[in-house]
């Protein structure tokens, strides 16, 4: 039985978020050859409309979405929503998503923020990994902190993984030829100071953590709930079946 209220440490939860849906989708071609990737559908929902309404049941009073590839269309979407906390950050070219952060600024504002990948499909915990990630952050400490998941907790995941942790929760990538115990979720806190001499145009967010590894101020949370990979068609599907399932892999009948 899920608890509907658990015992919070003192936080100070962001207001603002940016979910990055600028992206071109490649590996999920043919399919965004028309959709957005983050307007495709799990469960009678978008990922996008996933995204918005986890931020906004913790509370984010304001939601940038950037667009580029078919951003007409996320413009239109944002449009039906009707709901004026959440705007639209449009690119005339894709700057990637540290560009695209950057270009978001004025919108997101001078204090620490939420940044979500438009592709991001988790199912809570205990507790919203929002919430877990406002609980972890500590500005004295961290420029960064990413919500990481065990590569054990992930369904047909492919990849090395992205991360090791020490005990105190600070990260390092993972060496090359090694295997790394986790993998970026696509939700994080940035303290926005630390694009200051950002790159011009388009950039990755790798620059960011990056920058953060050297400070040793780069840390991770672990997600206690699932996460879905959702990078291919067959992710896409996978993910349907498992949300149709109960969160369970189908079992084929002999």
């Amino acid at each position: 039985m899920f608890l509907t209220h658990l015992p919070s440490r003192t936080s100070s939860m962001p207001s603002h978020a940016m979910v990055l849906g600028a992206g071109r989708g490649k590996r999920m071609m043919p399919l965004t050859d028309r959709i957005p990737k983050p307007l495709l559908v799990i469960s009678g929902k978008t990922l996008l409309d996933r995204a918005i309404e986890n931020l906004l049941d913790v509370g984010i009073t304001r939601v940038v979405v950037n667009s580029a590839h078919l951003g007409e269309k996320i413009t239109d979407h944002v449009a039906m929503l009707k709901d004026d906390r959440i705007v639209v950050s449009a690119e005339e070219e894709a700057l990637e998503t540290g560009g695209g952060v950057v270009n978001a600024l004025a919108l997101l504002g001078p204090d620490p923020f939420y940044v979500i990948n438009g592709d991001s499909v988790w199912v809570d915990g205990m507790k919203s990994p929002l919430l877990r990630l406002a609980e972890s952050w500590d500005p004295e400490r961290m420029d960064v902190l990413l919500m990481l998941v065990s590569l054990a907790r992930i369904p047909n995941f492919q990849g090395l993984g992205d991360f090791t942790m020490d005990q105190e929760g600070r990260l390092q990538r993972r060496q090359e030829a090694l295997i790394a115990a986790y993998a970026y979720m696509g939700l994080s806190i940035i303290n926005p100071a630390l694009l200051s001499g950002a790159p011009k145009g388009a950039f990755s967010l790798n620059w960011l953590y990056d920058r953060a590894i050297e400070a040793e101020r780069l840390y991770g949370v672990l997600h206690d709930g699932l996460w879905y990979h959702i990078s291919t068609p067959d992710d896409l599907e996978d993910a349907r079946a498992r949300f149709a399932n109960g969160h369970v892999s189908a079992v084929p009948f002999f």
